[in-house]
């Protein structure tokens, strides 16, 4: 494994981007992406599936690092999920791990299967929870070549429990999850709020901020059929099978170092670190430009030799 350690310093320019609106399906369901690439390319491109944070919509930290990765080179996709957003599909706002890895295997076939691209050259990026879907989905998928994690969040059940207040809380959340229903008046609630103290991220910043991820495209809404996928997930599995090259981009400052270790150290993939210093939050890596330029910078740099 190797690792390094940087200090923050400036933001570099980013040259010119195009996106254009796509669409493909996933198990018999609609999904929406835009594909950005740069605007000056010669010969089909490398590419990048990216996703973000849970209950987070294309338009959020995916897209930020797609737009950022196509300013590197890249033809990068961000989608919503089914159940979110744009992306058809219902029960609505189920923070699913399954079903969001299946849609992950689908975009990287759509990507690669795009004349502007090389089909041999498609990678993931993860970000957040998402990492967890994406390493999943790059262990198992012909699709993927590399990937790149950035601030990831990967629970097993044994750390979920921890986070969220020990086993009687877990398991009171798990069944509440098997009492309700998609039709229930109340199976859902807020994502984030200031003042509910029902929504799963009360207080938490970006989420809860109009000028960061309080965007008017972000559904903001959490399903309580989420908590019995969620708290049984296990994100580490994946590490007895991937083989691909991996990076991970984190910072002793982000919301689970602990997941991130525990991963590090089962996997026997090849394994790269970039830890950057450790006052960087979770959400610095969603928006914080000097936190996301060096993010990007070291995924491109890993991703772009895909072979």
């Amino acid at each position: 494994m190797t690792e390094h350690v940087i200090n923050l310093q400036s933001t570099p320019n980013l040259p010119g981007v195009q996106s254009r609106d796509v669409s493909f399906e996933s198990a018999g369901v609609t999904l929406s992406g835009t594909l950005y690439t740069p605007v000056d390319s010669d010969g089909p491109l490398s590419a990048v599936v990216v996703t973000g944070a849970w209950t987070t919509v294309k338009e959020q930290m995916s897209g930020t690092y797609a737009r950022e990765l196509a300013a590197r080179g890249f033809a990068a996709l961000a989608f919503d999920f089914r159940g979110w957003g744009q992306s058809g599909g219902a029960p609505r706002y189920v923070e699913d791990p399954a079903s969001k890895t299946a849609d992950i295997l689908s975009a990287a076939a759509f990507l690669g299967s795009l004349e502007e691209v090389d089909s041999s050259k498609v990678s993931g990026l993860g970000v957040c929870a998402s990492s967890g879907y994406m390493a999943a989905a790059v262990a198992e998928s012909d699709h993927l070549g590399r990937l790149a994690l950035v601030a990831p969040w990967l629970h097993d059940p044994e750390l979920a429990t921890t986070i969220y207040g020990g086993a009687d809380a877990a398991a009171a959340l798990i069944a509440l999850s098997d009492q309700t229903t998609a039709s229930d008046d109340e199976a859902v609630v807020p994502a984030a709020s200031v003042t509910d103290e029902s929504a799963p991220m009360f207080g938490a910043p970006y989420y809860t901020e109009h000028d960061r991820g309080l965007i008017p495209e972000y559904d903001n809404r959490f399903s309580l059929l989420t908590w019995r996928p969620w708290l049984t997930y296990d994100a580490l599995a994946s590490a007895d099978r991937l083989t691909k090259p991996l990076l991970m981009v984190g910072s002793e400052g982000m919301a689970l170092p602990a997941g991130a270790a525990a991963y590090a150290e089962r996997t026997g993939a090849p394994l790269a670190r970039l830890w950057l210093d450790d006052d960087v939050s979770q959400f610095d890596f969603y928006d914080t430009p000097t936190v996301v330029a060096a993010a990007a910078d070291a995924v491109a740099k890993h991703l772009g030799s895909a072979s």
